[in-house]
């Protein structure tokens, strides 16, 4: 047959015939592509045009059959190994390495930023995390405890919530702010006869219930509070001292609208401004801010509103992120637009301080202490940060992202050199930034032990920064959320009368 005779005369022709191959030399090199000489049995990677135009697409080798000969069988699913790794390119992680490779395809820099932005990758925020999941876990224990103690998950009597929340006897007994817990009042401190508080319980207003004569103990809950005996001089102990309400209202939300419209806030702007900062320093104007607005309405807001909620805090980062924009105006493309929202947050947030019962003096304290430390702890702009003797362009990331390194290792390192070449508005940056920090602790220290003492300085115009003078059925605004102290029927009794006080307990944005 032909392939018999194919066989035999290959076989014939072929000089190792009947040999011991493993000892026989190996046959000579095939030709060079471009040689004249070529047999018609050729591999098809051995054609001239073939290998000239392939290349380049492997690797920049040769890419002839090197078992080519005048017998060779034609093997058409034969492929050349890639000698180099750029040729695997698009199963090998190497263009994000290269920016040239990485910048080409629009639509992998795309997938790369959204990467880089996402929920989970990248630097993670831990702070607005945890305190997210902690803010949550509290508000599920709120109408927890709302549905054991009144029968239902949120206040429907005597009075509907509209934040959809607990009572605001509940969130009292759980750690709001409320001042008849932390400090001596003028006729509950020096009462002459027992008074009965609201329970946590309670679902009516009728001051001979049972549920409205608990003893303020019970009302405060978190261990109690310690009580002088009736008729005892303001300045007697022991008085009510549950000083942790100034940071316990922090994780506390009236209802799911409040605790929805905070945590939005918190997980998009406090996010973005925690990536921008740092986690410490977040963490530190976000409780400071917090902290010094309970302080602060705590002296001036009515004594009857239990405030509670992250408002104060996030009024802290709303200022940082005022001071990121005047820091980067000229880098903005519309630096006008965003002051313009900012504005309208802090105008609008402002307003609703002023409807009864919510307490505005921790929106004005969060949003002065952040101001204050965003001067202190973000670093200066370029344009007072060179040197005489630098000419540099100005970086937005320098402002946003201080590190530990940016002022401490240098200083320790060379002290002298630190303070070299330093331009004048350098050293009255850093004035403003020291007289700023001094200023706002000793604040906070007179504004503490003005709480505590007696008699207290008080202002008589304050309390219209959360509250308009406006008159509602029969009902000032701004006397919502005063105690009042009635005689019940029962001569030995005494009551918080609720028609005014329950308004003022919903407080705490």
């Amino acid at each position: 047959m032909a392939s018999n005779d194919y066989y035999n005369q290959s076989q014939a022709a072929n000089p190792y015939h009947d040999h011991d191959y493993s000892n026989a030399p190996l046959p000579p090199l095939p030709q060079n592509a471009h040689s004249p000489a070529r047999s018609h049995f050729q591999s098809p990677y051995s054609h001239p045009e073939y290998a000239s135009s392939n290349t380049s697409k492997l690797g920049g080798h040769d890419s002839t059959d090197p078992y080519d000969d005048e017998h060779s069988i034609p093997l058409s699913g034969r492929r050349a190994k890639h000698a180099s790794a750029t040729t695997l390119s698009p199963i090998l992680p190497h263009d994000q390495d290269d920016p040239f490779v990485r910048d080409a395809d629009p639509r992998k820099k795309k997938r790369r930023k959204a990467k880089e932005d996402g929920w989970f990758t990248g630097k993670i925020t831990w702070v607005v995390f945890v305190l997210t999941v902690v803010q949550l876990g509290v508000f599920v224990g709120e109408i927890i405890k709302n549905a054991l103690l009144t029968g239902s998950p949120i206040e429907i009597h005597p009075s509907f919530n509209p934040m959809i929340g607990p009572s605001p006897y509940v969130f009292i007994n759980m750690g709001a702010r409320y001042p008849p817990c932390m400090h001596s009042l003028p006729n509950i401190q020096n009462s002459t006869i027992p008074i009965g508080w609201p329970c946590p319980r309670t679902t009516t207003l009728d001051p001979t219930s049972p549920d409205m004569n608990c003893t303020l103990s019970e009302l405060c809950g978190l261990s109690g509070v310690k009580l002088p005996e009736p008729g005892s001089p303001m300045t007697s102990s022991p008085t009510p001292n549950q000083w942790y309400r100034f940071i316990i209202p922090i994780f506390l939300h009236a209802g799911l609208v409040h605790i929805g419209f905070n945590l939005l806030l918190q997980l998009t702007l406090g996010r973005d401004m925690e990536k921008m900062i740092g986690s410490i320093r977040f963490a530190i104007v976000y409780f400071a801010s917090g902290i010094f607005g309970f302080v602060l309405g705590g002296n001036f807001a009515a004594q009857g509103i239990a405030s509670v909620g992250c408002s104060g805090s996030l009024f802290g980062i709303l200022a940082l992120t005022l001071i990121d924009l005047l820091y980067t105006w000229k880098e903005r493309k519309g630096p006008i637009k965003d002051l313009l929202f900012i504005m309208a947050d802090v105008v609008i947030a402002f307003v609703l301080g002023l409807l009864p019962g919510l307490d505005n003096f921790s929106h004005i304290g969060g949003f002065l202490m952040g101001l204050v430390l965003g001067v202190c702890i973000l670093r200066s702009p370029t344009a007072i940060s060179r040197r005489t003797n630098e000419v540099t362009s100005y970086n937005p990331a320098s402002t946003h992202s201080p590190t530990t390194t940016t002022y401490l290792i240098p200083f320790l390192k060379n002290p002298v050199s630190f303070f070299t070449n330093r331009r004048g508005a350098w050293w009255a940056w850093w004035l403003l930034r020291v007289a700023a920090l001094v200023g706002v602790l000793i604040g906070f220290i007179l504004l503490l032990e003005n709480f505590y003492a007696w008699p207290r300085t008080t202002c008589s115009w304050c309390k219209y920064l959360s509250c308009l003078p406006v008159t509602v059925s029969g009902q000032n605004w701004c006397e919502i959320g005063n105690i009042n102290i009635t005689t019940t029927k029962a001569p030995d009794k005494r009551d918080l009368l609720g028609g005014t006080a329950v308004l003022g307990d919903m407080g705490g944005w």
